[in-house]
């Protein structure tokens, strides 16, 4: 009992405390570890310091997003003509997303105005240049400081917090005067709160009598899917690019309406590091001006300044690059920002022993990023005008760049065949706060004639670096750091390419876009993000049919709607052309008026949904066919409303298991049933039509009894959808739920006799006439291809199945990793997509030069039916980051029309 008692003190008051009584301690006292760096300080006491307001002192426990909330509206109460807070958003599970903005009393008073003089500032098209001067020298500096996007990276927000409180309450220092006095500081202390909360309920609900440092505790090691990711499971700091998050949607909006000339992003790292700040590694984006560089390298060497006078180790260069624009670092410089990241070594809780036996804790953490907050603010204080003058130039850069392009000045998206993917993509850079215009009448340009409707965008505009660089088909890396890459791969060192390489938003959207070096001429509709799809009903009072022609998102939309209101469809196999000529595409719905006497006023509601989606249906008075199949024919299927559950919990990979559910959750708006895997191995699955198995290891965790469970299942009529690497799994000759096998890389046969193959002690001799011959000899020839980090590859499409209706013949898909199957065999099934030739097969990235050989042709997607039913296999993810939009017909297919083609379902 007295035990018992000794671990909920312990608990309550140690780990737990949440009011001033846990910790007897004055508020002088409590800052004392971070104001003994600023020797000269003194916090104002009218001031709530962390110890006073949560009731332990900071750094002393990871404080909650609750806590976080309540700290930042207490120091506005006290301070609310120096402190404002602004709510930007609300995180998935409903947690308020802030950003607090902290100055002297005038620029506070003044922020309204230095909005719009910011505004102003950032094009130079709207402001005359005496004007730009003018506010370049009244201006206030402004540093955005974005904390915990990584919600299991923790000492962040704890660091914004104490930022925060030192800037308001530290008295007597000239470095604060200096902040307070030139610059506006933007704090977000919590972009993440969904991950953080998960990974704080996971830390204390592990914690015993005391807390442990051992890497191996419990504390140290987080359960799936951990706390990195948002409740989506999405990495947020890959966001910024396809911005399919509340938490990214209303961050860019934040930095679009202020446009801070200097943006940090602060992370975590491995312990056993130091810390690291910009100037970053290689590869960097081409679109990043010599001033920005410089600018970076300023900040960078006023944080070693202070870190070399407070004794902290740091490095630089040497591993986070910032070269893909969708990392919450690098997409801020396409707005003219210098920018870095800086990262800490984690404690990953309260304490942490590190390899060389030293331990450190978690104050130490908030102390490192505590101090490179602080002198990020002072280098922006220091160098105000430079820092405004550079930006303004960027913005005249960037239009001057777009006028002298003379062939790819500007983008056109043509009003053809995807008018949803148009739309969905113009809104996106919209978003971007890019300009983008809708031709309001035909124009010609550049020899060709585009319809009204048609999208373009013009890259003389301040954004304009940010078109070219997600609009133009390839970005590349430096030949320097390529040829070192190629070098390290002669080597067999790994490469240090650190993210995706390709990720051109016209391939990854599968839209045509056609360029100009001229500006269009006319007066055109700009683009804005209230604007919405508009749907449409031809014939609204059709006697025999509503079609929904098949190809689009629009359709998909409407699709999900229609079953869930219980509406009758049928979908149509081949294209066919009614008796009035008009041309219908595979995969159209048809919904027949009397096959839906069920619905009342089914007309009404088919209207409402083409409204709600955008989809564009075609009301008709005959179901007479002059070519293709008719509505009654064994080309015809009904649609239902299929069950759907995905593999949830280890060893799925998070990513690929949060992604893939939140493009047919948010995307389709259709409800998934998450499982978790190990019951997948005896489950009852017959109430599901569907099963996903995201990318995994699922060998160990399902065995040959989940593998025969599935395999049941399937041939009772299931549909088994694998993506990435789950197909190891179902490749597995152990398993056989799908006949093709992973290959091993494709290597030069070599008589490896004298090495290899000999049982004996020794071997005969061989002499070597070159270090080449020797490197040949020492290859190891099995083992996987190289490994790519993501790139986007050109793929031919099978017109002639029903798996690919309204999918283009030729599309461009995302590829990562190491894995390529072989063919199936036309006995088990059918190659549906494929890779182009070698010459062809990389449409945007970096790709290894064997890679592209032996990936020739090889299966994109698989079709293999078993029993009543049958297994769709995606070698490789197209949901990662949710930003393949294009290929996501594939994807409807796979679900509801598969689901509709078994033969459980006839």
């Amino acid at each position: 009992m007295f035990f018992k008692r000794i671990i909920k003190s312990v608990i309550l008051t140690t780990l737990l405390g949440s009011s001033g009584a846990i910790y007897a301690k004055t508020e002088a006292q409590a800052d004392q570890g971070f104001s003994a760096n600023w020797p000269q300080v003194n916090y104002n006491n009218t001031i709530p310091s962390v110890e006073a307001e949560l009731g332990y002192k900071i750094g002393q426990r990871i404080s909650s997003h609750a806590d976080m909330l309540r700290y930042f509206e207490a120091l506005q109460d006290a301070q609310p003509t120096r402190i404002k807070l602004f709510e930007y958003g609300e995180s998935w599970e409903g947690r308020k997303l802030i950003y607090a903005v902290i100055g002297n009393e005038q620029n506070i008073a003044n922020l309204t105005q230095f909005t719009r003089d910011m505004q102003a500032l950032s094009d130079p098209r709207n402001i005359k240049s005496s004007k730009a001067n003018s506010l370049i020298e009244s201006l206030p500096g402004s540093v955005w400081l974005q904390y915990g996007v990584h919600g299991n990276e923790i000492s962040s927000t704890d660091a914004a917090m104490m930022t925060a409180y030192h800037l308001l309450a530290g008295t007597g220092d000239a470095s604060v005067d200096n902040i307070m006095e030139n610059n506006l500081v933007f704090i977000d202390p919590l972009q993440n709160p969904d991950g953080r909360s998960r990974f704080i309920a996971h830390y204390y609900s592990t914690v015993g009598i005391m807390h442990s440092d051992d890497r191996l505790s419990a504390e140290h090691n987080e359960p799936w899917p951990n706390g990195r990711t948002n409740h989506y499971l999405f990495d947020l700091n890959r966001d910024w690019l396809p911005i399919t998050q509340p938490e990214t949607k209303g961050r860019i909006a934040s930095i679009n309406k202020y446009h801070p000339i200097v943006v940090v992003d602060l992370h975590e790292m491995r312990g056993d590091k130091s810390y690291y700040f910009a100037p970053s590694a290689q590869p960097v984006t081409p679109n990043l001006s010599q001033a920005q560089k410089d600018n970076i390298d300023t900040i960078g060497r006023n944080n070693a300044k202070h870190f070399d006078k407070n004794g902290i180790d740091y490095f630089t260069r040497e591993i986070f690059d910032s070269f893909y624009p969708g990392y919450g670092v690098s997409w801020p410089t396409f707005t003219g920002a210098a920018t870095s990241t800086y990262e800490v070594a984690s404690a990953s809780g309260e304490k942490f022993k590190r390899l060389n036996g030293t331990t450190f804790t978690y104050e130490d953490t908030v102390f490192k990023h505590f101090i490179a907050s602080l002198s990020t603010a002072e280098s922006v204080a220091d160098n105000r005008q430079k820092y405004l003058r550079d930006y303004y130039q960027y913005q005249i850069d960037a239009i001057e760049a777009g006028k002298s392009d003379k062939k790819e000045r500007v983008y056109i998206l043509p009003n053809q065949r995807d008018r949803a993917g148009n739309f969905k993509l113009a809104k996106l850079m919209t978003e971007h706060g890019v300009d983008v215009f809708q031709t309001s009448s035909k124009v010609k340009v550049c020899g060709n004639t585009y319809e009204a409707g048609s999208y373009f965008i013009d890259s003389a505009q301040p954004r304009g670096k940010l078109v070219k660089t997600t609009f133009t088909q390839q970005v590349n890396m430096s030949e320097s750091f390529l040829s070192e890459q190629e070098r390290r791969r002669e080597r067999k060192l790994k490469d240090q390419i650190y993210d995706v390489t390709g990720w051109s938003l016209p391939l990854m959207y599968n839209v045509d876009v056609q360029t100009c070096g001229k500006a269009v001429s006319g007066d055109h509709r700009l683009v804005k993000l209230t604007d919405t799809l508009k749907g449409e009903v031809t014939n609204p009072n059709a006697s025999v049919a509503f079609i929904v022609p098949w190809g689009d998102m629009a359709a998909g939309r409407f699709l999900t709607a229609a079953l869930q209101q219980g509406i009758a469809i049928k979908t149509l196999d081949r294209a066919f052309t009614l008796d009035n000529n008009a041309r219908y595409p595979a995969g159209s719905l048809v919904i027949e008026v009397l096959a839906n006497k069920h619905i009342e006023d089914v007309a009404t509601k088919v209207q409402f949904i083409a409204q709600q989606t955008g989809a564009l249906v075609q009301g008709v008075d005959t179901s007479w066919v002059t070519d293709g199949p008719s509505f009654g024919s064994g080309e015809a299927f009904v649609l239902k409303a299929p069950n759907v559950a995905i593999a949830w919990d280890t060893p799925t990979s998070a990513l690929s298991a949060g992604n893939t559910r939140f493009v047919i959750e948010q995307a389709f708006n259709y409800p998934v049933t998450a499982i978790r895997t190990r019951n997948l191995v005896k489950a009852d699955l017959s109430n599901y039509q569907v099963l996903i198995l995201p990318a995994g290891k699922y060998k160990n965790a399902l065995g040959k009894a989940g593998g025969e469970n599935l395999k049941q299942w399937v041939k009772s009529g299931g549909v088994l959808i694998t993506l990435g690497g789950a197909n190891q799994f179902a490749a597995d000759p152990d398993v056989e739920l799908l006949d093709v096998k992973r290959e091993l890389a494709v290597k030069e046969q070599q008589d490896k006799k004298a090495s290899e193959g000999s049982s004996k002690a020794m071997v005969a001799g061989k002499a070597y006439d070159s270090f080449d011959e020797m490197v040949k000899d020492s290859e190891n020839m099995e083992e996987s291809p190289d490994d790519l980090a993501g790139i986007l590859a050109n793929v031919s499409v099978d017109q002639e199945h029903w798996l690919t209706a309204g999918v283009p013949e030729n599309v461009v898909g995302l590829v990562r990793g190491k894995d390529i199957y072989t063919p199936i065999r036309l006995a088990s099934g059918k190659n549906l997509a494929w890779f182009k030739g070698k010459d062809e097969v990389l449409a945007s990235g970096y790709m290894w030069q064997e890679n592209k050989e032996q990936l020739a042709y090889k299966p994109f997607i698989i079709h293999q039916p078993q029993g009543m039913g049958m297994v769709i296999a995606f070698p490789y993810e197209q949901t990662t980051r949710a930003y393949v939009d294009g290929l996501n017909i594939m994807l409807f297919n796979s679900i509801f029309s598969a689901s509709a083609h078994t033969k459980a379902a006839r």
